[in-house]
């Protein structure tokens, strides 16, 4: 019911709309409207209340809005069923306890995480209002080997959109964060569910710091993230990205279950931030360094070290000679 008193104050921003008018179009007491009203509030919605007149939306966060995004999608699957939570723990974990039953391409999409996870078991910090933390189930009829495929396309899917909607050139450093000016404003995290032979999920986790401000960011990882809104010096719409993002997911995906990796693998490369620099890789007990060559057809990694070409299937990669982030 809140989301649906924002909706018409959105519907008519800028003008009073009267508590009874709300009351009766929404079917609930005036004292109800006026509830929902004080929690917008206190989600950072700045709304005037006049007596007789009514309530009027003068500014707030850029909110994320299921109906008018599922309007403005032009995909299949992807995001034909949304879950929109104000606060989770996860949404990858989320998205894991209803994944068997939920149909492929649900998104699963929240305001505030208070348990985000990037790779290697690393706390991703989620503010409420002002990032994309979003998760997609998917159902791929694929080997659980190549699964690692998935992670690496959907970051080019994330990269365009970027480039698309604000016309900021964003790069990927091996295999799953994005990379603006140096720093990172997203990461992926890619899970599943599956036998030897037989995938029964993934959930491709998506982490886009959009308009989260420098003081957001914790202080020991200051000078290696960022987020749109700090890139570009204003704030920017996250329905709009996390709309492009879904559909440039879906046409990604898609031809990369047409046609395998060799699909992406040019994208994959063009939009690299780590080839042809020093980069150390550390994964498991392995760790090597050298001079990342190319991303093979398969999405394998070619380190030059020297002890010869290293092939790398999955680590955490760290560019020896890039500003910021490292």
């Amino acid at each position: 019911m809140k989301n649906k008193v924002l909706r018409e104050l959105l519907n008519n921003k800028g003008s009073f709309v009267s508590g009874q008018k709300l009351s009766r179009d929404l079917k609930v007491s005036r004292t109800a409207v006026w509830k929902y009203v004080n929690i917008l509030k206190e989600e950072g919605y700045k709304i005037q209340s006049v007596s007789n007149k009514g309530y009027r939306l003068v500014e707030g966060p850029d909110p994320i809005m299921v109906d008018e995004i599922m309007d403005m999608l032009e995909t299949e699957f992807v995001g034909r069923r949304i879950i929109y939570m104000q606060e989770v723990d996860s949404t990858n974990d989320y998205a894991k306890k209803i994944a068997l039953d939920a149909e492929e391409g649900t998104i699963v999409v929240a305001e505030k995480q208070t348990g985000g996870k990037g790779r290697m078991g690393r706390r991703w910090i989620s503010p409420p209002g002002t990032g994309i933390w979003m998760t997609l189930v998917l159902k791929p009829r694929l080997h659980p080997s190549k699964v690692y495929q998935i992670t690496q396309a959907t970051a080019v899917a994330v990269s365009k959109a970027i480039w698309e909607t604000f016309r900021l050139k964003a790069g990927i450093k091996w295999p799953n964060d994005i990379i603006v000016n140096g720093r990172k404003i997203c990461g992926i995290l890619t899970e599943m569910s599956a036998e030897p032979d037989l995938v029964y999920y993934i959930v491709v986790g998506i982490g886009i710091n959009v308009n989260t401000e420098e003081e957001d960011i914790p202080d020991e990882i200051r000078g290696k993230a960022s987020s749109l809104k700090i890139e570009l010096g204003r704030d920017v719409s996250r329905k709009e990205l996390l709309v492009r993002t879904a559909q440039n997911i879906e046409k990604v995906y898609k031809d990369f279950i047409a046609e395998g990796f060799g699909s992406i693998v040019h994208d994959c490369n063009s939009l690299s931030v780590v080839l042809g620099r020093e980069v150390e890789v550390v994964g498991g007990s392995r760790r090597c360094r050298g001079r990342a060559l190319k991303i093979r057809e398969d999405g394998v990694l070619l380190v030059e070290t020297a002890n010869g070409i290293e092939e790398i299937l999955s680590g955490d990669v760290s560019v020896r000679s890039m500003e910021g982030y490292v």
